[in-house]
């Protein structure tokens, strides 16, 4: 996204915002700039695909960019949760993005509410090594067993990891070692949701969807044996 599309975006965002508070459609539109009634009804279906008073009701989930020594990572947040935090180049990115519009029948809108700010203050300590649970609300619909996995995922300790069958014991489905693997990968709220404390029955990093570089970095940085150089 350009500087000007994200510029656009985010006046757009905060026109919504204040639709949702109660302001009219003619109100939002003149108040945030837009020359017309016809501009800003074109302007909100191309970033939603939906009409003004539509896109007014609908959900916002507010996107927006955190650096880390790992590398930029993108945040989602509702007005209530944490709904997403990814690695940017993480190739299913566009996947789980598609997957939290349709959970949430919402709108994205490129900016920063407070929880994503929240966030990106919890995560600094936690790379500082000062912080080992995270107090953002979270947000994670899934099928009945991923919420089960990734409740799992939760419980286990900062410093610590399992393997995908102590999860699959976890749940109470010892048989299941396959398919926690599977809603592993499917997990959308990275580090926070912490599969990445999941390793082979061997000891063995295997597969993590950030890459098993930084599986090992942030293993390092929880055990105390790795320390970053951070927010350069």
């Amino acid at each position: 996204m350009t500087f000007h599309a994200y510029s656009r975006s985010r006046r757009l965002g905060k026109a919504l915002g204040h639709m949702k508070q109660g302001q009219t459609v003619t109100q939002s539109a003149f108040e945030h700039g837009y020359e017309s009634l016809a501009g800003f009804s074109d302007a909100v279906r191309k970033l939603t695909g939906l009409n003004a008073s539509a896109a007014a009701d609908a959900p916002i989930v507010y996107l927006d960019r955190l650096q880390t020594p790992v590398g930029p990572m993108l945040a989602g947040a509702t007005d209530e949760a944490i709904c997403l935090l990814e690695f940017i180049d993480r190739p299913m990115l566009p996947t789980q993005l598609e997957r939290i519009q349709k959970r949430f029948q919402c709108v994205f809108v490129p900016e920063a509410n407070r929880l994503i700010q929240q966030l990106g203050g919890e995560l600094e300590s936690y790379f500082e090594g000062s912080l080992s649970r995270f107090t953002v609300p979270l947000s994670f619909p899934g099928t009945d067993f991923q919420q089960r996995v990734w409740n799992a995922l939760l419980t286990i300790e900062h410093g610590t990891t399992v393997s995908y069958l102590d999860v699959a014991r976890l749940i109470g489905d010892p048989k299941a070692v396959r398919a926690v693997a599977r809603a592993n990968g499917d997990n959308r709220i990275a580090i926070i949701i912490p599969c990445h404390r999941v390793i082979g029955s061997d000891g063995s990093l295997t597969g993590y969807g950030g890459g098993l570089w930084r599986k090992k970095k942030l293993l390092g940085i929880e055990s105390g044996a790795v320390e970053l150089e951070l927010f350069d």
